[in-house]
């Protein structure tokens, strides 16, 4: 249970929003795994044929229509479409979880005030789509097929829309709900790959305490799914074999496991100061409590992954001596897993201490910078319904990953959890979250 002897507002949670390869709305989200429903399939997004797989999770009830995004003012529909033109799959799924967390939140333009209400969102480098530059390059090839640079200037250049680097910028997300939505509070962008969405929440959780704001729109999103990205993950990442069951190939923890699987999505959250809420009458759905920052490279230790989650885990957890569950970052690959059981074992040692552990990745995979958001808001559900979901695929227990990984519907959420993200570099950050308790 949280204790609030700290003189600093609280910071509760009052709105939700979720675009994912599961469905676009929490609720869906939640009962698919409980179900066990996994997002894993074929990509039909971009060409597999020169690929090394075939398979992911893409979110493919988000189409990027203004229906997406939920119910909106006719004015607002408008100026989304038109928004639309300069805004790439990333940022229209980020923009459609803000709206859908506003929503959720109630909290319209007559019920905020626009000098107090911030954004902050959290967003991978994006990369340009290929088409974006086709017809440039077809004005620059000469009768053989020969690419001539020199022409690039005067011929290709002009062909290529002068607006297409909006489109791909990592900061627009934030800048494009704050104009939607006219929010002139504090407005930041946080890019640190997969942990950019507990870092942004730990951003909005001090912007509002000290006083800077009394309402944030915090989110962030995210894809692998991406004809470059895609091929770069292939190229640079420990990624899982397609399998006859692609379901089969997202195992986090599990002693079968081969490495992470592409996905794409996006979620947001609708922070406010306890006094905020109370005011206007908010439902709260739960309260930040904690939270954590590292980075440690390979030149600190071998175990940098295990150090970096050690710190944040840590730090989240303050003076608190554990949780009612761990949402692991569980991407599947054989040493970045057995690095994060051991850090969650070095917290929560002795081995009978350790809280269930979940991982939502074995449903959907790594979701880029939006994986985070939608981690934590899937255990916050877990929190207001009282039990955890299963980790799929978690068959053949492995033994340098000794810990209590849930694998049914029936384990106790408790009443609070932490949420941690790491990058591949060592980044890491986690959040720490409370069932409301007034």
């Amino acid at each position: 249970m949280a204790q609030h002897t700290n003189p600093l507002p609280r910071i509760v949670i009052t709105g939700l929003g979720v675009i994912s390869p599961l469905g676009n709305d929490v609720q869906t989200l939640f009962q698919s795994l409980q179900q066990g429903r996994s997002g894993v399939g074929p990509l039909s997004r971009v060409p597999t044929e020169s690929l090394p797989l075939s398979n992911g999770a893409e979110a493919s009830q988000f189409s990027g229509a203004i229906g997406d995004y939920g119910p909106l003012e006719k004015p607002l529909q408008r100026t989304i479409r038109k928004g639309s033109k300069v805004m790439c799959r990333e940022i229209e799924m980020g923009v459609a979880a803000a709206q859908l967390a506003l929503t959720s939140a109630d909290l319209s333009a007559e019920r905020r005030d626009p000098y107090r209400t911030g954004v902050i969102y959290g967003c991978d480098y994006i990369m340009t789509l290929p088409e974006e530059f086709a017809a440039g390059v077809e004005k620059c090839l000469d009768e053989q097929g020969e690419f001539h640079f020199e022409r690039w200037g005067p011929d290709g250049k002009p062909q290529v829309n002068p607006l297409w680097l909006l489109k791909y910028l990592p900061n627009m997300p934030a800048s494009h709900i704050a104009i939607y939505n006219d929010l002139q509070g504090p407005n930041n962008s946080i890019t640190l790959r997969e942990a950019s969405a507990a870092a942004a929440l730990s951003e909005a959780y001090l912007t509002l305490q000290r006083g800077h704001s009394d309402a944030i729109l915090v989110g962030a999103t995210g894809s692998r799914i991406h004809p470059f990205r895609t091929m770069h993950a292939c190229m640079q990442e420990d990624l899982a074999s397609d399998r006859d069951d692609p379901t089969a190939m997202s195992r986090p923890f599990d002693a079968d496991r081969d490495g992470g699987v592409l996905g794409e999505g996006a979620g947001a959250m609708v922070l406010e100061t306890l006094s905020h809420a109370e005011a206007r009458g908010a439902t709260i759905l739960g309260e930040i409590v904690g939270y954590g920052s590292s980075a440690v490279t390979a030149r600190v230790t071998p175990q940098f992954q295990r150090q970096a989650l050690a710190n944040v885990m840590r730090a989240a957890l303050g003076e608190a001596k554990t949780v009612g569950h761990v949402h692991a970052h569980g991407l599947g690959t054989v040493e970045g897993d057995a690095q994060e059981a051991a850090a969650i074992g070095d917290v929560f040692a002795p081995a009978g201490k350790i809280p269930p552990v979940v991982a939502a990745k074995s449903h959907f995979g790594n979701l880029g910078a939006g994986g985070g958001m939608v981690e934590a808001i899937a255990s916050l559900m877990a929190l207001q319904h009282g039990t955890l979901f299963p980790t799929l695929n978690y068959d053949t227990p492995d033994p340098r990953c000794d810990i209590p990984v849930t694998v049914d519907n029936q384990t106790p959420a408790g009443d609070s959890f932490l949420s941690v993200n790491v990058t591949p570099q060592g980044q890491a950050a986690a959040i720490r979250i409370a069932r409301f308790d007034d």
